[in-house]
């Protein structure tokens, strides 16, 4: 990847995740949560509709695919498909809250940055999409590259889930803002200085899937990245992106 990055791209690297996540759903010391069973069908979302934050973000990803010739004409309505299956599917894991915060009150805040990516990998077929994402959802991951994946979950505690804190912020940015301290002193200074948590910066990053920050080869290498090796390396890259940034943030600061 080094040295050849786009040597992982294209189909290729969507028959490699797909094959590499497939032995490790069949591996029963890999797969970390119960997914049930789903069989994704037309009719059972014909009479479902997006929000129009999601319907928003359809448009934005389809553009976005359309731009990287990776998506044909009538993307949007397997993008469509994908994301109210998607929202089917782990429904039947959710727990039901009573709750005055917004964010417990809906399926799940936002858009779903990370099934748009997989779907543009998967060159816009929305079957192989779908049957990625149930396998990809009963490993340890999925948590952290999948945020929707643990909203309102039965996977968690009740009173984390109460308190519509994801794992992601509490695991992933508490660990990122641990290692800036250590390898990055300046930077998290800097941050120190302006009263600007670099764990919420990171927050955004991981959300969006760095989409609108990265390249989408970098994208695919970051997703590439966190499944082969494991999710503590999404604490790496988040690293290593303020280690590239350093020079920025600083000149920043003083100004």
């Amino acid at each position: 990847m080094k040295a050849r990055p786009d040597v992982i791209s294209g189909t290729i690297l969507a028959e490699l995740i797909e094959k590499f996540v497939w032995h490790l759903s069949e591996s029963r010391s890999d797969r970390y949560f119960s997914t049930g069973n789903y069989k994704a069908t037309d009719a059972d979302v014909k009479n479902e509709r997006l929000s129009p934050v999601q319907q928003l973000g359809v448009e934005m990803a389809v553009r976005y695919g359309k731009y990287l010739n990776l998506l044909k004409e009538n993307a949007e309505n397997g993008l469509c498909f994908v994301l109210m299956n998607c929202e089917k599917f782990l429904k039947q894991q959710q727990r039901t809250v009573v709750s005055p915060l917004r964010c417990l009150q809906e399926p799940c805040a936002g858009y779903d940055w990370f099934a748009s990516s997989i779907f543009l990998i998967m060159s816009g077929d929305a079957e192989k999409t779908l049957m990625f994402l149930q396998q990809f959802s009963c490993l340890l991951v999925s948590a952290f590259l999948w945020l929707p994946r643990l909203h309102l979950s039965l996977h968690l505690p009740a009173t984390t889930v109460d308190s519509g804190i994801h794992p992601a912020y509490f695991c992933s940015a508490h660990h990122i803002e641990t290692l800036l301290k250590a390898e990055l002193p300046l930077v998290f200074s800097a941050f120190h200085m302006t009263g600007f948590a670099p764990s919420q910066i990171c927050l955004q990053w991981i959300t969006q899937c760095f989409w609108n920050y990265m390249d989408w080869s970098e994208i695919c290498h970051y997703i590439a990245i966190c499944i082969f090796l494991g999710p503590d390396y999404q604490i790496y890259l988040c690293i290593s992106v303020f280690r590239h940034l350093q020079q920025d943030i600083l000149q920043h600061t003083e100004a």
